[in-house]
């Protein structure tokens, strides 16, 4: 079953398209809900600044249009099947392809395209590039360089998404206990993570807070 707020979004965009846009909106869009069930929304979130079949223009006046285009980031996210982008390719149409591309780079579009395989088996790897993409050029970028390195690695732990044990921190940063235990303390201090699970005298894992994904996202 689809998220709630991918069917919201949808819907959204489809009210504000017309002509050829609008036509691509309303045909399945397996691989675009696919992308944004996998490596979008557990990043971001939230749907907000992405647009669906973005349109844009050639030099010459073409319309191309891209599967998912995050505006703050100026990044086009696509989800290519093998077959419709491989077997099927003409060679007309794999000219098109590399005209599309060049344009987008022309406009300075950051390309991220994953393939159907790539969300269906490598789902963690795919939100990790997504992961590493807004933590190069998010508006966060500033915050977080501002943090000690182990804090920055360990809010970088915590945004993937998953609840953490200090034990998960110990091998992702390569410490001691004692120190991870220090790291931990002070996010939890500074309101950027929170018990996920405890027991009646320890706590078991840790989750980012909103306030944390503000901070990772630009708005803390």
């Amino acid at each position: 079953m689809t998220d709630p707020r991918i069917q919201t979004f949808m819907e959204k965009e489809r009210k504000q398209a017309k002509g050829q846009r609008l036509e691509m909106l309303e045909r399945e869009l397996h691989g675009t809900i696919k992308l944004l069930e996998t490596a979008i929304l557990p990043v971001f979130r939230s749907l907000e600044g992405f647009h669906l079949e973005y349109e844009f223009k050639s030099p010459t006046g073409y319309s191309y249009y891209a599967d998912l285009f995050y505006e703050p980031l100026q990044t086009v996210f696509e989800c290519d099947g093998f077959v419709p982008h491989g077997e099927l390719l003409t060679r007309e149409r794999f000219a098109l392809e590399r005209q599309r591309v060049r344009t987008m780079a022309m406009f300075g579009y950051r390309y991220l395209p994953f393939s159907w395989d790539e969300l269906e088996k490598k789902g963690e790897l795919c939100r990790r590039t997504v992961f590493e993409l807004l933590g190069r050029f998010g508006k966060g970028t500033k915050a977080i360089q501002a943090l000690s390195i182990q804090e920055r690695e360990m809010l970088r732990l915590a945004a993937q998404g998953q609840s953490f044990r200090q034990r998960d921190a110990q091998i992702w940063l390569g410490l001691k206990n004692e120190t991870v235990r220090k790291i931990i303390r002070r996010m939890l201090e500074k309101g950027w993570v929170a018990p996920d699970s405890k027991g009646e005298s320890r706590i078991h894992s840790y989750k980012m807070t909103e306030q944390g994904w503000s901070l990772f996202r630009g708005h803390g």
